[in-house]
This record gives structure tokens, sequence and C-alpha cells, in this order.
């Protein structure tokens, strides 16, 4: 689709970054113009998953865009209304309370003022524990659209929760008809 703008935005479930890439390749496919957004802390963490340099190295390439990861370089995407969509969460609880004190939380506060759709993909250990009211107070409001998810390792991690990242452009084509991509638990 032409002349559609995405905001992918990252926060810190690392565990996720490789698929989270992965998809995002073959979103920008689809979509070429991305704008990478970080969390302070996937800006900034080096982990077992890899350092912070490197992930972000990779999304920059992958984008063709710098990472924004300030408050000053989100702020300009509700008054001039620069991005179509943005995407990716670890920050449900301040999403879901209207927090925005970081460059994602106000990415989002700045671009659902224009009425302007939200893809969260979920990522959580506490998905269907702390997280779960913040997801059902998500869910009934408007402009806001879950990647489809589904319980990584119930066994060992019963309560924890990843998005099926190779859902993402089905899940953004849904998003750009108003519609929420199903089933949303897989």
């Amino acid at each position: 689709m032409e002349n559609i703008t995405l905001g992918f935005a990252m926060c810190g479930s690392f565990c996720t970054f490789d698929p989270v890439l992965t998809a995002l390749e073959a979103l920008k496919a689809q979509y070429p113009d991305i704008i990478p957004i970080l969390s302070p802390a996937s800006a900034s963490t080096d982990t077992r998953f890899g350092t912070a340099a490197h992930f972000r190295s990779r999304l920059e390439s992958i984008c063709g865009h710098d990472v924004w990861d300030t408050i000053a370089q989100v702020e300009p995407i509700g008054p001039k209304k620069l991005l179509d969509a943005p995407a990716t969460g670890n920050t449900l609880a301040k999403l879901a309370c209207g927090i925005a004190d970081t460059p994602v939380t106000l990415a989002v506060k700045a671009h659902l003022r224009n009425e302007r759709p939200v893809i969260l993909a979920v990522s959580s250990n506490d998905a269907l524990a702390a997280n779960a009211e913040s997801i059902g107070r998500l869910l009934s409001r408007r402009h806001h659209y879950f990647v489809p998810m589904r319980q990584d390792a119930p066994h060992k991690k019963p309560r924890s929760v990843v998005a099926d990242f190779s859902l993402l452009p089905q899940t953004v084509e849904a998003e750009l008809r108003g519609e929420q991509l199903q089933p949303i638990l897989l």
C-alpha cells in the first residue's frame, strides 16, 4: 500500500526481538515507510539476546530510518500527523492508564490524538496475570488492535503470552480496514 507511514515501537521484551525483526522485514515488503521507535530500555540495554547497538543497527537497516528514542523526536507525531499506525508493546499498564512518559507511550498518545489506529503485539510473562486487566482495558478501546497471541509455554509459564509476529502484516491489513484480525487468542 502506498503513502502509508507506519511507526514501529518496541519496548523491553528482549527475547522477542529476533522474531519481531523477521516480522518487520515482511512488513517492510508491503509498507516501505516504517519509522522505528524505541523505549529507553530497548535503546540502551545489552542483554543475553544481543547488544542494544546491534539491535538498533538492524532496526535502522530494515526500516531505512534512524531510530526515534527521545520524547522530542516523537512529540510531533500528533500535531504533524506523521504516522498512519504505530505498533508493539511491553508498557500495557501505562497505555491503559494514559501515561505518556517514554518515547513509545508518547508516540501512541500523540497518534491516538488524531483518531488513528495503534497495533499492540503483546509479549509478557504476566499477560494472563498482572497485565490481564490492562489488556482488557485496551481491547475495549477504539483504535486499539492486537496482533493475535498465544501462550508460549503454558506448562512452564502458565501466565505468559507471546504475539504471533508472523501475523503482523495481516494485522496491519485488517486494522487499515478498521477490523481486528481474528482470532485474537490462538
